[in-house]
């Protein structure tokens, strides 16, 4: 969940290395920083805090040095404080080291190297991998450093993407990952790692993704990828097709905001050449299965985190009711750690942003492991997840940098309907259904411009409810999940508790705390279970409680029992939750700004959770 950049070549490397950190920070920002080998010595600063407080500590006059390593951290090991951030080094400071992921065995091998004679300066695991190829350096004064890397590796268990410097060979990076992203970026007589392609993208948009066990070696005119074995690798380069507007605010006060903003362009981009009006069906050729493989599926597993799994409870709901094809939804941070029951019958579709969730992709690898076809619906071109299932689905949403997502959320949920549209069509969905489906879709992106034009309306109840210190959020059908997205939003950047329901399970339990001081947002679009959720409505306000409520355009049932009421365009019951959900984005968003939080890096989080 860190971030991590490097870079060797003949420009000065601090620069750099703090531009890339900044495009990382999303990553983690609980501390920062940054080593640098120069004159035969490795020089390192670090400080708690944002990458602002190591620029600040770094003053005017950056240190010197064309080769260099840098990171942001969030914690796992160890309080987010100056002795354990980032980068660690040995014991004669003739190396540093940076880290994203978690040495399980560090207990076992921080005790060994003690009584070796190891002295440790920090709490984290990250420098027990800085002691061991110190060890490895020592025992073989002639060796390379990538010999003592891959020899350290060997003795860790864990996941670990990694950036290594050293005096010994001060104009190279060795790099190696396993379960966390890393790359190696090539520029002309200068190349960089890190471990997202944001932090590079002003500089070159050429990458290689390394693979789990894979060690790279990178000097300024070269770089060289080995397997675990020492054995040499080809690896195909991959082209960054961003452009560096996309990770940028483009004027807007902060990047969630943004990405709500982008949400009618990013539907557009997820959808496009996908729909087939005339056939009432969608083209997805990424899935790497025939009709007649799709065919011989009779059970669906979506598996995801967070966010993702909500959009993952939508899509269950979409294929039974259109597919009719048995579906589940699992949290994939439990999944593998059951005996879950998948066969070569089985589908196991994965949903992640960044494609590098760990738990998603351990639960991924693990229906492989027994058989089942795997596909991914990701956002992120070449992540692990999408070189790993058998087939998928790209999002196309763009760089998703607040950490809070939303459009990625959106484009999920459309993702999941032309997934559900192709399969459908397949068994019982009818021509003149498909059409209807397909026809929505594309209506989608229009109607969300005429939601988010409602901005200023939703600010407006944001200033009433700014104060609050619990939201009870309540929806049914296609919007319970909604709910249980909205309140996660509220949760993640005001730090409001707030819980999603399903309405009619309000009574058993959640109605003992409503009062006239606990807003109550309903999710209730004109759908099949509008008449429903108006019964809820009348049993919150019996209780002198107040109501926020997302409707439908002309709606005079909910909306007349409302105390605030937010209205969408009219769409399918299906597709009602990618217009459902932007009230609600808004609404976080506005709140969390009146009550001074940092939207983009939300306390305690980070954007791409690579560890479980």
């Amino acid at each position: 969940m860190c971030g991590i950049v490097g870079y060797t070549g003949p420009r000065q490397a601090a620069p750099l290395l703090l531009e890339g950190l900044k495009r990382l920070e999303y990553r983690g920002y609980d501390s920062a920083g940054i080593a640098l080998v120069a004159d035969g010595r490795i020089e390192v600063h670090k400080a708690a805090g944002k990458i602002g407080v190591l620029e600040k500590q770094l003053g005017r006059t950056l240190p010197a040095g064309h080769v260099g390593i840098a990171h942001t951290r969030w914690a796992t090991h160890g309080a987010p404080n100056t002795v354990n951030a980032h980068p660690h080094t040995d014991c004669g400071g003739t190396l540093a080291l940076i880290h994203n992921g978690i040495i399980e065995n560090a207990g076992v091998l921080r005790t060994a190297l003690t009584k070796r004679g190891h002295v440790f300066r920090s709490e984290t695991d990250t420098e027990v991998l800085a002691h061991l190829i110190e060890e490895w350096l020592a025992q073989q004064p002639g060796g390379a450093l990538v010999e003592a890397v891959a020899g350290a590796l060997h003795q860790v268990e864990g996941t670990y993407g990694i950036a290594v410097v050293a005096t010994r060979e001060p104009d190279t990076i060795v790099a190696a990952r396993r379960g966390s992203p890393l790359l190696v970026a090539i520029g002309t007589g200068e190349n960089f790692v890190a471990s997202d392609a944001s932090a590079v993208l002003a500089h070159t948009r050429s990458v290689v993704y390394l693979d789990d066990g894979e060690i790279a070696v990178v000097r300024p005119a070269e770089y060289r990828i080995l397997d675990v074995d020492s054995v040499e690798k080809e690896k195909a380069v991959t082209r960054v097709d961003w452009d560096l507007a996309t990770i940028e605010r483009g004027g807007h006060a902060h990047f969630m905001l943004k990405e709500i903003m982008e949400q009618p362009e990013s539907l557009r981009d997820t959808l496009r050449g996908h729909l087939l009006e005339e056939e009432g069906t969608a083209r997805l050729g990424g899935l790497n299965l025939t009709d007649e493989q799709l065919l011989q599926v009779n059970r669906i597993v979506f598996t995801a985190c967070g966010t993702s799994w909500h959009s993952a409870l939508i899509g269950e709901y979409m294929m039974e009711e259109l597919a009719r094809i048995p579906s589940e939804v699992e949290y994939a941070s439990e999944f593998r750690y059951r005996n879950p029951i998948v066969d070569e019958r089985t589908l196991v579709v994965g949903i992640s942003q960044s494609g590098e969730t760990a738990d998603t992709l351990a639960a991924l690898r693990e229906a492989k492991r027994r058989g089942a076809r795997t596909l991914g619906l990701v956002n992120v071109v070449g992540s692990t997840i999408a070189r790993e299932v058998d087939g998928g689905i790209y999002l196309h949403a763009g760089p998703e940098i607040g950490v809070a997502s939303t459009k990625a959320f959106t484009s999920q949920i459309a993702a999941l309907a032309i997934l559900t549209l192709k399969m459908g069509r397949l068994r019982a969905l009818s021509i003149l259904q498909g059409r209807e489906v397909v026809r929505a879709l594309g209506r989608l992106p229009q109607l969300v411009e005429r939601v988010l034009a409602k901005a200023p309306e939703v600010e407006h109840i944001a200033e009433r409810m700014m104060r609050a210190q619990n939201v009870l959020y309540l929806g049914r059908g296609y919007n319970f999940p909604v709910a249980l997205e909205g309140a996660l939003k509220l949760k993640e950047i005001s730090y409001i508790h707030a819980e999603g329901y399903p309405a009619a399970e309000m009574k058993h339990g959640p109605i003992a705390l409503i009062d006239d001081l606990m807003p109550v947002v309903f999710i209730a679009p004109k759908d099949a279970v509008y008449q429903k959720v108006v019964s809820n409505v009348e049993e919150v306000k019996a209780r002198g409680g107040r109501v926020i409520a997302v409707v439908t355009e002309g709606d005079a049932g909910v909306a007349r029992l409302a105390d605030h009421k937010i209205e969408v365009p009219e769409t399918l019951d299906l597709l009602t939750p990618v217009l459902t959900v932007l009230p609600l984005q808004l609404l976080a968003y506005y709140i969390a700004v009146r009550r001074g939080c940092n939207v983009d890096q939300p306390r305690n989080l980070a954007k791409s959770v690579t560890v479980e």
